[in-house]
């Protein structure tokens, strides 16, 4: 995350679930009521994903609780959201997602010098063993932590 960002949320099922490979940021179309929201930290990730579609990229599935003071000019929750990026980076990254099986997977959402940022993972889903290799190696580091932490 890059200095002086204020992070909003983190998609921590996300390290689960995948081996990220790469990460890099980009804005986020908003309306101002999802911009209360989000500085509210009412979102919730679920199954979000980014999605190339027509030469633009979106994120599909993240949810933006509406914001109770908008009255009548509150946003839809659920809707689809058009992610702002170059398109050169658009079209690298559509070569990589249908070649090699990757998957565009939010990380965290941070607000940057007042403006909403999403920060990407290009990843792989994990096997069921690899998620248990992650376990276990986490689980040693702890361990390992804690008898130091004992010995000093």
């Amino acid at each position: 995350m890059p200095e002086g960002a204020k992070t909003v949320a983190k998609n921590r099922r996300a390290f689960y679930d995948y081996a990220i490979d790469e990460k890099f940021e980009c804005g986020i179309a908003l309306a101002g009521s999802e911009v209360k929201s989000i500085r509210a930290g009412r979102l919730a990730f679920g199954d979000s994903y980014g999605r190339i579609r027509n030469n633009e990229l979106w994120l599909v599935g993240l949810r933006i609780s509406a914001y109770d003071q908008a009255s009548i000019f509150n946003h839809e929750p659920d809707r689809d959201r058009r992610l702002l990026v170059h398109k050169d980076e658009i079209r690298r990254l559509r070569r990589k997602v249908d070649e090699r099986g990757f998957t565009l997977v939010p990380l965290q959402i941070y607000l940057k010098k007042g403006i909403v940022k999403v920060e990407l993972g290009l990843a792989k889903g994990k096997r069921e063993y690899d998620k248990r290799q992650s376990i276990k190696a986490r689980d040693q580091k702890r361990e390992a932590d804690r008898e130091m932490r004992e010995r000093y």
